[in-house]
């Protein structure tokens, strides 16, 4: 795939995230073969904005939500500055079309990881973390039907990145936490409450962070100092409302919430 071919099959997606329409799938022409393609056609997003890249994303991070897009492990999406919302802050509705919302951790990188031959350890990745922050992840797709879109079309629709809403930073002791077995509760509006633990990100958030660090090297990325990885959802997604209250709980790491906005 060419610059010329990605480039249009990008401003197609990002013409429909605007218009909240979708489409059945790329058109022939523009459709990924592979991931290197989708992730390729992906990194055009960053034209549209004017900020530095905020994150990364990171989706597919369970069994069960590898099987629900048919997809044979985890896909990375880019976090842009204008997605990102503060704790508390209400959260554009829009057009979305999934309707959930999801309680992750995500890092705050302290050093670069730039590209190289030899994977990154998990011991390596985390000593390049500065903090730990609670996070809130407002995903939606572009594609009619994004369950059968295919790996390579989802990554180039950006991994679902839609809203993300950064919440607090983590105290110190996170470092001396097992995140694998820590209890997270997710609530919206007093309807639904769902328990989790870090386990269901690919049975650590710190290994889904190593993921991501090797995943990017492989496309001769580099994952930035100060960029936010945030690392998949620890419980099931939760459906809202417009109007909802959204919350996720992390016990003694601290809480994050966002109110989704009626429009």
């Amino acid at each position: 795939m060419d610059l010329t071919t990605a480039k249009a099959a990008s401003e197609l997606l990002v013409r429909h995230w605007r218009q909240g329409e979708v489409l059945d799938a790329l058109p022939a022409d523009l459709r990924p073969a592979n991931r290197a393609e989708g992730y390729f056609i992906q990194a055009q997003i960053e034209t549209i904005s004017d900020k530095p890249l905020f994150g990364w994303k990171i989706a597919a991070t369970s069994a069960a939500g590898q099987r629900h897009i048919g997809v044979e492990g985890p896909l990375a999406g880019r976090l842009l500055a204008e997605m990102t919302f503060p704790d508390g802050a209400s959260v554009p509705f829009g057009a979305n079309r999934m309707r959930v919302a999801e309680a992750e951790f995500a890092f705050r990188m302290g050093v670069d990881l730039a590209p190289r031959q030899l994977p990154y350890s998990p011991a390596e990745t985390l000593e390049a973390v500065a903090d730990l922050f609670l996070a809130i992840e407002i995903p939606d797709s572009r594609y009619a039907d994004f369950v059968t879109a295919g790996g390579p079309q989802i990554i180039a629709d950006n991994a679902c990145a839609h809203r993300f809403v950064l919440g607090p930073k983590a105290a110190d002791e996170w470092r001396r936490t097992d995140l694998s077995s820590h209890r997270v509760v997710g609530r919206v509006a007093g309807r639904i409450e769902r328990e989790g633990v870090g386990s269901n990100v690919l049975g650590d958030p710190r290994i889904a962070l190593t993921w991501l660090a090797n995943e990017l090297s492989s496309l001769g990325v580099t994952l930035a100092a100060g960029q936010i990885v945030t690392t998949g959802t620890c419980v099931v997604p939760m459906e809202f409302r417009p109007g909802d209250v959204v919350e996720a709980d992390f016990g003694v790491l601290g809480r994050v919430h966002c109110r989704v906005a009626e429009t």
